[in-house]
């Protein structure tokens, strides 16, 4: 299933993410570094829902308080709650 999320307090303007069950199959982010956002999304490509939340949670980019990485992580954990996982 196909999921969008609008970030908030980043330079990314949207992400798009596609789970089956509790595993990530793609992330697309629109905007933001280009470098790390084509590379969070490779990195998260089939692992876990719960797993990437646990190593993406809570990281910050500058004082923003907040990062692409911790938005793809509130993102997933809005989409677990949708999907009622765990």
């Amino acid at each position: 299933m196909e999921y969008r999320y609008r970030p908030q307090g980043v330079c990314s303007s949207e992400m798009i993410i596609t789970v089956d069950n509790d595993k990530i199959e793609n992330v697309k982010i629109i905007g933001g570094c280009p470098g790390n956002t084509v590379g969070v999304s490779k990195l998260v490509e089939g692992k876990k829902i719960d797993e990437v939340i646990k190593l993406l949670k809570g990281i910050q980019c500058g004082f923003k308080g907040t990062s692409c990485p911790d938005q793809l992580a509130i993102a997933l954990e809005k989409i677990k709650e949708e999907m009622k996982i765990g």
